[in-house]
């Protein structure tokens, strides 16, 4: 079992959270139950699936909850790419944004391999 607190992974994602409710707080009040509301669900889905996959007795378990994790980061790169287009946000927050993504994608995708070498 790993303790997810001292996961960079963990960290990072709730960070992102942060930013993610902080961006979508400004769309448009009729995107409340549209796309702020995927946005936020997404965001706080990739700490959530480290935080509980953490708590898994097993690696192959823990690795499962890192692709779903993995998974909510690209549902959150295709929004954050609609929200583009819809001009919600503007293009250099939207490139520091999804590097970000990717950055957090790769770390993830790191820490798997490494569980699935132990």
């Amino acid at each position: 079992m790993h303790n997810f607190r001292k996961l960079n992974i963990w960290t990072k994602s709730m960070g992102l959270i942060t930013k993610i409710y902080q961006i979508t707080n400004a769309f448009p009040s009729n995107e409340r139950f549209g796309l702020t509301s995927q946005m936020q669900r997404a965001a706080v889905s990739v700490a959530t699936n480290i935080a509980e996959g953490s708590a898994k007795s097993s690696n192959k378990d823990f690795a499962r909850f890192l692709e779903m994790s993995v998974g909510s980061l690209l549902e959150l790169e295709t929004e954050l790419t609609v929200s583009f287009n819809l001009k919600y946000i503007e293009d250099e927050t939207c490139k520091i944004l999804l590097d970000e993504l990717i950055e957090l994608q790769k770390m993830i995708s790191s820490f798997k391999k490494r569980l699935n070498n132990d």
